[in-house]
């Protein structure tokens, strides 16, 4: 523990012998990008190496940030929720391969009947949008979502092309897990049950009433508009396709009437289910899956063939690797972003993970045995490789090098 300035908050937390480097960009971040609150924790071949926090829980009370401090992490939870789809998978519940309709026979109209599991979970199904108004009540009557969803009409032909679900894709994998599941559990429920507690992690999908509010940060956003001055932040065509209301980015967006982004932690919003979204959790608990997700398998009972899915080259739609929201080439798989021309992460084609609106970020890196997660308060506009965890998270990756570099001299 170590004071910054008289004028900045305190850093708390470790960093295991090597990964000093780490902590420093850490620290870097409130100095001189701007970090107001955030958390930071790294798995390194199964051993946690970094577990750092800092600044402020709440903006307003200026109330710092706790090693108990839940943080929104926005679409970092959609990892969340491909790892509890990981665990059903590894359980026999489904086949990437079968089509949803197996699972789900009401998913079948409107020309469904054909969508995979595995085109679901990589973006391909077309269903981005939902043709309603959505709002807490609806989202918290998840027999109603499952109608809902079933009723989507694909906007492109599923398997020729891939788009962001940024919303979407949360409520199809919440029914999908609801029908496989023996118990009949939500996603949420299931993920807590499967994930959370043989893991003792704090992370929820639909926070329970019985969480201390005094716990959670509370996220800065900014409201729809301040996107325009930020566009150098932004993918620049999915901004101008987004000032469309009938393109495909408006529309995977506007049917959830949230002016600001950080609405979503609001009590109204954070207590039901978006499996896409609204996650509350620690980024040890994001950083402990991801590693749990790229070892043995066996705190999560995972088989080989799930951790070669995870893991696997991205099988990409017949119409190429073009993202039809974010409009920058990207890849999916298993319900994860993998590595791409545009948002490059990892060492290979094996890493995986989810980053989240404003500057959060969770993933695996098979090839290095590390698992990483920042989470913030504090939104930029960026949707992925925020300046603030890029720099710890090369940190990171440089430490890991060197160590390996001094290991080879020795042997040597």
């Amino acid at each position: 523990m170590r004071s910054l300035t008289q004028d900045r908050p305190l850093v708390f937390g470790q960093v295991s012998r090597g990964f000093e480097h780490v902590r420093t960009e850490f620290e870097t971040n409130f100095l001189e990008r701007g970090e107001r609150g955030a958390a930071c924790t790294i798995y390194h071949r199964g051993e946690k190496v970094v577990d750092l926090w800092g600044g402020e829980r709440c903006h307003e009370s200026g109330s710092p940030w706790s090693e108990q401090t839940l943080s929104l992490t926005f679409s970092v939870t959609k990892g969340m929720a491909a790892a509890a789809l990981a665990v059903a998978h590894s359980r026999g519940l489904f086949e990437l391969d079968a089509p949803v309709a197996d699972y789900w026979p009401e998913f079948a109209v409107a020309n469904k009947h054909k969508i995979t599991v595995r085109q679901l979970l990589s973006h391909q199904a077309g269903l981005v949008s939902i043709d309603q108004k959505l709002n807490p009540r609806l989202l918290a009557d998840h027999d109603r979502m499952a109608e809902i969803t079933a009723s989507q009409k694909p906007l492109w032909q599923p398997g020729t092309r891939h788009g962001y679900h940024t919303l979407t894709l949360g409520w199809y994998q919440n029914e999908l897990i609801r029908r496989v599941d023996p118990a009949g559990r939500s996603l949420g429920v299931f993920f807590q049950d499967e994930i959370a507690k043989p893991l003792g992690i704090e992370f929820h999908i639909g926070l329970p009433p019985s969480i201390d509010p005094e716990t959670l940060s509370t996220t800065q956003g900014f409201p729809k508009l301040a996107i325009l001055a930020n566009l150098d932040q932004l993918p620049w065509k999915m901004v101008r396709a987004g000032i469309w209301p009938q393109s495909l980015v408006s529309r995977s967006i506007k049917f959830l009437r949230v002016g600001n982004p950080a609405v979503l932690g609001s009590p109204s919003y954070r207590e039901v289910q978006i499996p896409s979204a609204n996650g509350f959790g620690q980024a040890r608990a994001v950083a402990k899956v991801y590693d749990a997700l790229l070892r043995s398998g066996h705190d999560l009972g995972l088989t080989g063939e799930t951790l070669s899915e995870l893991r696997a080259p991205v099988i990409a739609p017949t119409g190429g690797s073009h993202d039809a929201i974010l409009k920058i080439d990207t890849q999916y798989g298993f319900g994860f972003s993998k590595p791409s021309d545009g948002f490059r992460f990892g060492t290979d084609q094996q890493a995986f993970g989810c980053p989240g609106a404003g500057g959060s970020f969770g993933m695996a890196d098979p090839s290095k045995q590390m698992s990483f997660a920042y989470l913030t308060k504090k939104m930029s506009f960026r949707i992925f490789d925020d300046p603030r965890e890029r720099a710890v998270r090369e940190a990171a990756y440089h430490c890991i090098n060197e160590m390996q570099i001094d290991g080879s001299r020795i042997a040597a």
